[in-house]
């Protein structure tokens, strides 16, 4: 029986973990949360999802790794990070007082280095999931290749969910041909719940240096350009999978987010949009409850 203090828009989204609204702030855009604590109410927000860890610091591409692109951004900050360690220990305390549910983006070099870096979480007090980080197109040596192999797709979720005992999110990459049969191996081995889109593999070039813009030469494509791939991969995979799904990809508004719960979306993700405007994820909270 719902709880009739419970707001209407709360979601279940996969694994138990039942949120007060389905409008969550993305990894890679929201640091580890505390950063926008001074400018957005941090317990208004469905939950946080926390820039990727690795098991250890991670310093990530040399600048230039950010240009912006007509309706959107390309990035190629390469997964910096301060360490699974470092943030069980300095951050994940101060962001428990807020009471929002706490999600750790993963990743790792090798399938045996996800599942040390989802057992270490595991472990921590005060996480309500992971995301599994499959899918970053901007890391040579692992992002592209698993993201669109399905046999090692199959290996690093089945190995996580061996040593994860939290609610398991599997994050996918945008650029395969069918999007639909990564998300049927993620539910197979587990997941709990698909999230979608990553960013789309892209180039920019400064033409007064006639040379790429991005020290990395490619990087991912986001914000409002790439909403309309986003939404038809959600729809693919919200009819694929019986499995909770997390829709995220050019999203500014509440009835951007409304698009995605329309096609199938069980709650969303806001990235981008957070660059322009600090509070973007509270106020599409806002807009979505209100509506």
């Amino acid at each position: 029986m719902t709880d009739p203090a419970e707001p209407r828009v709360a979601v279940d989204v996969g694994g138990g973990l039942r949120l007060r609204n389905p409008v969550i702030a993305a990894s890679g855009t929201f640091g580890y949360g505390l950063e926008f604590a001074g400018v957005t109410d941090l317990r208004a927000l469905g939950a946080i999802v926390v820039k990727g860890l690795s098991l250890e610091p991670n310093r990530g591409h040399p600048a230039p790794r950010i240009v912006e692109t007509p309706a959107g951004m390309l990035n190629a900050i390469g997964l910096q990070n301060i360490g699974v360690r470092a943030f069980i220990e300095s951050k994940l305390p101060q962001l428990r007082a807020f009471g929002t549910p706490i999600v750790a983006n993963c990743w790792g070099h090798e399938p045996k280095e996800f599942g040390e870096v989802a057992a270490r979480l595991s472990d921590a007090e005060g996480l309500a999931a992971i995301e599994i980080n499959i899918s970053c197109p901007n890391k040579r040596e692992w992002g592209r290749i698993i993201a669109t192999d399905l046999e090692l797709t199959r290996e690093v979720v089945r190995l996580v969910r061996t040593r994860c005992r939290l609610p398991m999110w599997v994050k996918l990459s945008p650029n395969v041909t069918d999007i639909a049969s990564f998300a049927r191996v993620a539910e197979e081995e587990g997941a709990d719940a698909i999230s979608l889109i990553n960013t789309l593999l892209g180039m920019a070039v400064d033409l007064e240096r006639r040379r790429p813009a991005l020290t990395n030469v490619t990087g991912g494509l986001s914000g409002p350009a790439i909403k309309p791939v986003a939404l038809r991969m959600v729809h693919e995979v919200a009819r694929a999978v019986g499995i909770p799904v997390i829709g995220m990809g050019g999203i500014g508004s509440g009835d951007d987010a409304l698009e995605f719960l329309l096609v199938g979306a069980r709650a969303v993700q806001v990235g981008t949009a957070s660059f322009t405007d600090p509070c973007a994820t509270e106020r599409i909270a806002a807009e979505v409850t209100a509506g």
